[in-house]
C-alpha cells in the first residue's frame, strides 16, 4: 500500500488548499450570518464560491468514471479531508456535498438514459439540488428491510403511499428531485422487496410537512432533512431506478462511497478542531500560566493527534482497497471507519470544546456544530451498533467452520 500523494493529487490538494485560504475561510463569518437569515435555503453567496470552484477546476471531485473528475478514492481522501475543515461550505462549493454526491453516483451507475439526461447532468452542473428519501419514523430503518412506504404498480405507473423522515436535501429550496425508496413486493424474500423511483418535487400527493432540525441545526449545507408525506403520490415505470427489487441492493452500493467519503471529511474537522484547540489554549492564561501547559490539556492535544494518525491511516486503506478490490472486498474496513472515525473526532471535538471554556458552546467558534455534524454521523448511514453487529459476526464466521 503507498498511500504518497501522486503528482495529479497533489496538484489537486494545492489548488483547493488556496481556495480554502483565500475564499472559504474568510467567508465564514458572512456564510453563517446569511444562514441565519436564509432558513432552510443556501445563503446567497454559495453561488459565487461555487463559480469560483469551477473556474479553479475543483469540481465533481468525488465522482469517479466519465462523469465526475475521474479521481480513485485515495486520490479523493485527501481532498475531502481539507473540504471536511470547513463542512458547511467547502463541499457544497465544489459540488461535493451529500446527499446529491450519492445520488449522482446512483444515477450514475443505475440510471438510465433518459434519467441520467434529465436529473444527472442539471446535479453535475450544480443547477438544482436532490434528496434522498430511506429513513421512516414508524420503523426502526437501521434495518433496511423494514422499509414500509408502499410502492405500487397501477399501469403505466407507480403509486406511492407512505412517510419518510430526515429525507437529507428536501429541505432546500432547489431541491428538484427526490430519490425514494420503498416497498413494491412484500412477497419477495426480504432483500428483493424494495425499489427506488424517482419523485420531482412538484409531484402532486407529495408534501414536505416540516424540517429536522439536528441538534438545533437545521444542516442546511446539506440541503436540510425533511419528514415528507406521500398521499397517492404517482410516477411514471420510467422513473423506477435499475429493477424492482433491487432498490436494497443499490442502497448499498450507495452507502459505501457515501461512509468513506463522510469519514474523510470528519479528520478535516478533528484537524481544525486541533488547530483552534491549540491557539485557544496558547493564548488564554489561568492559575498563572497558559492553559496549554496544563497537564490534561497536553493529554487532550497528544490523545487527538494519535486519534487522527491513526483515522487516517485507516481510511487510507479503505480508500485504497476501494479502488483496489472494490466495495465488497472493502466491506470489513468500510464497517471499521464508520465505526471509529464519528466516536473519535466526536470525542476530539468534545475536548477542543472543553478547552474553549464558553467560547466552545457558542456561535463565536465553529466547533458546536462540528460536534452536531459528528455525532450525527453515528447515526447516518446505520447507527454504530448495526454496523459493530455485522463486523462482530464476519469475524467469528471465520471461526464457525459448519456450524449455523
Amino acid at each position: 500500500m503507498d498511500f504518497g500523494f501522486d503528482a495529479r493529487t497533489e496538484e489537486l490538494r494545492e489548488r483547493l488548499l488556496g481556495f480554502m485560504d483565500e475564499c472559504v475561510y474568510p467567508a465564514e463569518d458572512a456564510f453563517e450570518a446569511q444562514a441565519a437569515e436564509s432558513g432552510w435555503a443556501a445563503p446567497p453567496l454559495l453561488e459565487d464560491l461555487k463559480g469560483e470552484a469551477r473556474s479553479r477546476g475543483l469540481w465533481n471531485l468525488f465522482l469517479p468514471g466519465e462523469h465526475g473528475a475521474g479521481l480513485s478514492n485515495l486520490q479523493y481522501a485527501p481532498l475531502a479531508e481539507i473540504m471536511g475543515r470547513s463542512p458547511m461550505i467547502a463541499p457544497a462549493a465544489t459540488n461535493c456535498a451529500a446527499p446529491d454526491t450519492g445520488n449522482m453516483e446512483v444515477l450514475a451507475q443505475f440510471g438510465n438514459e433518459w434519467q441520467r439526461k434529465e436529473w444527472l447532468e442539471p446535479l453535475l452542473r450544480g443547477e438544482i439540488r436532490s434528496a434522498f428519501a430511506m429513513t421512516e419514523p414508524e420503523v426502526a430503518s437501521s434495518d433496511a428491510t423494514n422499509i414500509s412506504l408502499s410502492i405500487v404498480r397501477d399501469g403505466g405507473e407507480y403509486v406511492i403511499n407512505g412517510r419518510k423522515w430526515f429525507a437529507t436535501g428536501a429541505m432546500n429550496p432547489n431541491c428538484a428531485i427526490f430519490i425514494v425508496m420503498g416497498k413494491t413486493d412484500p412477497e419477495a424474500a426480504s432483500h428483493r422487496q424494495q425499489s427506488m423511483v424517482l419523485v420531482p418535487r412538484d409531484t402532486p400527493g407529495l408534501d414536505v410537512r416540516r424540517g429536522m432540525r439536528l441538534f438545533g441545526y437545521t444542516d442546511s449545507d446539506h440541503g436540510g432533512h425533511a419528514e415528507i408525506v406521500f398521499t397517492d403520490v404517482r410516477v411514471p415505470v420510467e422513473n423506477l431506478i435499475g429493477e424492482e427489487g433491487g432498490g436494497f441492493a443499490i442502497a448499498q452500493a450507495r452507502l459505501g462511497p457515501g461512509r468513506i467519503h463522510h469519514c474523510m471529511r470528519l479528520i478535516g474537522m478533528a484537524e481544525r478542531a486541533v488547530e483552534l484547540m491549540c491557539t485557544r489554549t496558547l493564548a488564554r492564561t489561568a492559575f498563572g500560566r497558559p492553559i496549554a501547559q496544563q497537564g490534561v490539556v497536553q493529554d487532550w492535544i497528544a490523545e487527538s493527534r494519535v486519534r487522527i494518525e491513526q483515522l487516517r491511516l485507516l481510511v487510507l486503506k479503505t480508500a485504497w482497497l476501494m479502488d483496489t478490490v472494490g466495495n465488497r472486498g472493502a466491506h470489513t474496513e468500510i464497517q471499521a471507519i464508520k465505526i471509529a472515525t464519528p466516536r473519535e473526532v466526536e470525542w476530539i471535538l468534545d475536548k477542543a470544546i472543553q478547552a474553549h471554556g464558553a467560547g466552545g458552546v457558542s456561535q463565536d467558534f465553529p466547533l458546536a456544530a462540528l460536534w452536531a455534524g459528528a455525532r450525527s454521523l453515528r447515526l447516518a448511514d446505520g447507527p454504530d451498533e448495526v454496523h459493530k453487529r455485522s463486523l462482530a459476526y464476519r469475524e467469528l464466521k471465520k471461526y464457525m467452520g459448519d456450524r449455523s
